[in-house]
C-alpha cells in the first residue's frame, strides 16, 4: 500500500462530472510490420509479459474516509486484465476524423474508480490498413513525461520484440485496508500537518521579494489576467479532439534563424491559429491571450518514478498582433520573464502546497465550483492550456507494428474549454487539441491553424 502524493492526489480532488482528470493517447500504428499479425489478443500477450514493468496498470486508489487523508494505491486483488482491454472496428474510410470522433467519445467518459484507473482501446478500420492504440489513464497515477516514460516499455526498436527480463518476484495483491486503519493513518498525518503547512508558508514568504521582483516585469504574466474568449466558461463532460501534424524540421529552422526555442515556435503558431480562430467567430483580438504551460519539475534522481513532477507557468499569446515575427519576439520576452517568476516561486512551491492540501474540503470545493458554474461569473484563470512534450527522435514498434504517429491529449478544466498538446515524434510534431464541443464546435480549425502558423513562419525564415 502506497499513500498518493499531494501532487498527485490533486488531480483525484480536482475530479467532477464534466472535469475528467485522465490523460487520452492515441497512437497510429501500421501494422503491416509486425511479423504476427496484430490484434487484440498480440495486444493483451504485450501487456501480460511486461505489466511488471507498469506499476499503475495494477494499482487500485482506496479512498481514505472523510477525506481525512490522501487515498492509498493498493495492489489491486481483483486485477483482470480483461476489464481494460476492449476493440472496435471503425466504419468505411476510417479517416482522420473518424477517430478523432472516436477519441473524444472516448475521452469524454471518467474512468471506472473501482479498478486500476487505465483503458485500452484496439482502433480497427483506419484508412490505409492502419490501426491505433486508444489509451486512457488517469493523471493521479501520471504526468507527460511519466506517462512516455511508462508506455515507452509497451515499445520496441525495431520490430522484433526484445525479449523482456521476468520479475525477481511474483506480483502479490494487496488486503484492502479496512477503513478504521485508514482513519487511524489519516488522523496522525493530520495532526502533522498544521507544522508542515507553517513550514511551508515560510518557504513561501521566504521567496516574495524575488516573486514581486518577478511581477514587476512588462512581459510577465499572472493568473486571473486573460480575457474572455469563446472557449472560457462552464465545460459538460463531452469531448471533441482534432490532429495535425507538422515537420520538425520546419520549427527547427524557424528556431535558427529567429534565435528561439522549440517552444517559442509551438506558442507562436498557437497564437496565430487562435487569432484567426477568434476573427472567424468573430470575437476582439485587442489583449493577449494567456497559456498555462506545464513545466516538468523532475529531477535526474526522479527519472523513472511514476508520479507527477510538474508545475505550471503562465505566457502571453499576443493575439492582438498582426505580424507573426512581432508575435515571436513578444512570446520570446513574455516565456522569458514567465521562466524567471517561476524560479523565483521555487519548482517545488506548487508540490508542496499540495502536499498540505485538506482533500475532503479541496473535494468539496471543487464539484461546488463545479455545479454552481462559477467559472461564467469570474475572469478566466487562464484561456487554454498548451504543453510540449518531448517524444521520441527514433522509430517505435508494439509488437512489430510500426509507430506512424501520437497524439497524446491532456484534460479540461472548468473554465477553459481548450489544451494542446504537441509531441516530437520521428521528425514530425504531432499536435493534438482537445476541447469542449459546447465551446469549440469546430477543433479542427486550431490545429489546421497550428499547422498554417508553422508554415508561415517557415516562409518567413527561408
Amino acid at each position: 500500500m502506497q499513500r498518493l502524493r499531494g501532487m498527485d492526489a490533486s488531480f483525484f480532488y480536482m475530479e467532477t462530472p464534466t472535469s475528467h482528470m485522465h490523460v487520452v493517447g492515441a497512437l497510429v500504428l501500421d501494422p503491416s510490420t509486425a511479423p504476427d499479425g496484430y490484434g487484440l489478443g498480440t495486444v493483451r500477450d504485450l501487456i501480460e509479459s511486461r505489466i511488471h514493468l507498469m506499476p499503475p496498470f495494477r494499482r487500485r486508489l482506496v479512498e481514505v474516509p472523510l477525506g481525512l487523508d490522501h487515498p492509498r494505491w493498493i495492489e489491486d486483488p481483483d486485477f483482470d486484465i480483461e476489464h481494460h482491454l476492449s476493440r472496435i472496428a471503425l466504419p468505411a474510410p476510417g479517416d482522420q476524423r473518424s477517430l478523432e470522433e472516436f477519441v473524444g467519445g472516448f475521452a469524454g467518459r471518467p474512468l471506472d474508480r473501482a479498478r486500476p484507473l487505465w483503458e485500452l482501446v484496439l482502433v480497427e478500420g483506419l484508412e490505409d490498413g492502419n490501426v491505433a492504440l486508444v489509451t486512457k489513464m488517469h493523471h493521479a497515477a501520471i504526468d507527460g513525461v511519466s506517462g512516455a516514460d511508462l508506455m515507452v516499455h509497451l515499445f520496441d526498436l525495431d520490430p522484433s520484440p526484445a525479449p523482456v527480463e521476468p520479475p525477481t518476484e511474483p506480483w502479490t495483491p494487496d488486503v484492502v485496508p479496512s477503513e478504521v486503519s485508514l482513519v487511524a493513518e489519516g488522523l496522525v498525518n493530520q495532526a502533522a500537518n498544521p507544522a508542515r503547512m507553517l513550514r511551508q508558508m515560510a518557504r513561501t514568504l521566504s521567496s516574495l521579494a524575488d516573486v514581486f521582483k518577478g511581477i514587476g516585469s512588462d512581459d510577465a504574466v499572472l493568473p486571473f489576467s486573460a480575457p474572455q474568449a469563446p472557449w472560457n466558461g462552464s465545460i459538460s463532460a463531452q469531448r471533441c479532439v482534432a490532429f495535425s501534424r507538422c515537420a520538425l524540421d520546419d520549427l527547427k529552422t524557424i528556431k535558427a534563424t529567429f534565435g528561439c526555442k522549440i517552444n517559442d515556435v509551438v506558442l507562436a503558431a498557437t497564437t496565430q491559429s487562435l487569432r484567426a480562430y477568434l476573427r472567424t467567430h468573430g470575437a476582439p483580438v485587442d489583449r493577449a491571450l494567456v497559456a498555462s504551460c506545464p513545466v516538468s519539475v523532475r529531477t535526474d534522481a526522479e527519472v523513472g518514478e511514476v508520479n507527477n513532477r510538474v508545475s505550471s507557468m503562465f505566457v502571453a499569446l499576443p493575439v492582438h498582433l498582426d505580424d507573426p515575427l512581432d508575435q515571436l519576439d513578444q512570446i520570446v520576452a513574455t516565456t522569458t520573464a514567465a521562466k524567471e517568476l517561476h524560479a523565483a516561486m521555487g519548482a517545488d512551491t506548487l508540490q508542496d502546497w499540495a502536499e498540505v492540501l485538506t482533500p475532503g474540503l479541496f473535494t468539496l470545493a471543487m464539484r461546488s465550483y463545479s455545479q454552481l458554474s462559477l467559472a461564467d461569473r469570474h475572469p478566466p484563470l487562464q484561456n487554454l492550456i498548451v504543453s510540449n512534450v518531448p517524444g521520441p527522435p527514433v522509430p517505435l514498434y508494439s509488437a512489430g507494428a510500426t509507430v506512424r504517429a501520437t497524439y497524446p491529449l491532456g484534460p479540461l478544466i472548468d473554465g477553459a474549454g481548450m489544451n494542446l498538446t504537441v509531441i516530437s515524434n520521428m521528425g514530425n510534431l504531432d499536435a493534438a487539441l482537445i476541447a469542449c464541443p459546447d465551446l469549440v464546435p469546430d477543433p479542427w480549425l486550431v490545429t489546421d491553424g497550428f499547422a498554417e502558423g508553422i508554415d508561415t513562419l517557415l516562409r518567413l525564415a527561408v
